[in-house]
């Protein structure tokens, strides 16, 4: 068969798909294909995950390849130590975001280090995937946004998927990866949907690479994970301001793709940074520090901000106003655009 036959064939086999579904064949592509991969966390077996994203895979590889674990996960990420020393590929699932926390001493004193202590001898193939993120309606301890803490222990990669196809292939890779990955999956896009075909081949950059999900010329949006498609409708909506804004899925927040984000923003001269977590000590502060460095003599308006608010996750009758809308992110622009007197 042809490449443009080939081509044809893997669009029309296309369908909609989930994040969760692509979450879960990669996940199984991955068990199938390397004897060393095993699954492991809290329901991950015969319930197949809070969020399904396990299921089958107990049934397909057995009790011994996708462990239901107790609940623990400070034993959980110990015991994910122990099997990645000796030769395995663990997948840790933290069943929420704020559950990881009794797991954060493992990760920072033995998973992140590991490397650096034995001199490269002993890598630590961990991939620690964490639902995250508000959206959902969740309770407190359901809806925290604790990437802040992950970017700020060195020995870690950090990364999370805005589109089923990059939860598929960036899935793969952390796996893949011999560094330790906190993969933070954006709970209120598991049941978004995209054309895909899972028996294609898929295409994906590898970690540490953002992508342009939108070109542009006034302003350049800077996000990742749950609050693309936010900041994808707030460039749909700054059309009929006579705003033209390029959107950039950062994708991976350690490494940082410095490279894609400083090319956008020295092509429009201004950028909001927009994520879900808390402004103060937040990812914000950092890529705006980075941007300001590399970026300094071509900003027309200083870096701007839109975050989730400086309070611990409010109740679910309330999340609507503290999380970041199209609203809040096109009152960023507006002031970028008065601080450069246009």
């Amino acid at each position: 068969m042809s490449t443009v036959a080939a081509e044809r064939a893997a669009k029309k086999a296309a369908k909609p798909a989930t994040m969760a579904q692509a979450l879960g064949r990669a996940l199984r592509d991955s068990l199938a294909e390397d004897p060393t991969v095993h699954v492991l966390g809290e329901d991950v077996g015969v319930l197949g995950g809070v969020f399904r994203v396990t299921d089958g895979l107990t049934k397909e590889f057995g009790e011994d390849r996708c462990t239901d674990t107790p609940l623990a996960e400070a034993g959980i990420l110990g015991t994910a130590v122990g099997m990645a020393m000796y030769g395995l590929r663990p997948v840790v699932e933290m069943q929420f975001d704020a559950f990881a926390y009794p797991a954060f001493e493992q990760l920072i004193s033995h998973v992140a280090r590991m490397r650096n202590r034995t001199q490269g001898a002993m890598p630590l193939p961990i991939t620690v995937r964490v639902p995250y993120g508000g959206g959902i309606g969740g309770v407190e301890h359901h809806s925290d946004s604790s990437e802040a803490y992950y970017m700020a222990t060195p020995g870690l990669h950090v990364v999370t998927p805005a589109t089923v196809a990059d939860a598929y292939g960036l899935l793969r890779a952390s796996i893949a990866s011999d560094d330790p990955v906190v993969f933070l999956e954006p709970k209120r896009l598991y049941w978004s949907k995209a054309d895909w075909n899972p028996d294609a081949p898929q295409a994906v950059e590898p970690i540490g690479r953002a992508v342009v999900r939108r070109t542009g010329r006034s302003a350049t949006l800077l996000t990742y994970g749950p609050s693309v498609p936010v900041c994808m409708e707030a460039a749909e909506a700054a059309v009929a301001e006579g705003w033209d804004l390029e959107v950039v899925d950062l994708r991976s927040l350690v490494p940082f793709d410095d490279e894609t984000v400083a090319a956008s923003v020295r092509r429009t001269g201004r950028a909001v940074v927009v994520h879900e977590s808390n402004g103060f000590g937040g990812p914000g502060g950092e890529i705006a520090a980075r941007v300001t460095e590399r970026c300094f003599h071509h900003l027309e308006a200083p870096v701007l901000r839109v975050a989730g608010f400086d309070i611990p996750y409010p109740p679910p009758m309330l999340e609507r106003h503290h999380l970041p809308g199209v609203d809040r992110i096109l009152d960023a622009v507006a002031r970028l655009q008065w601080e450069a007197g246009s």
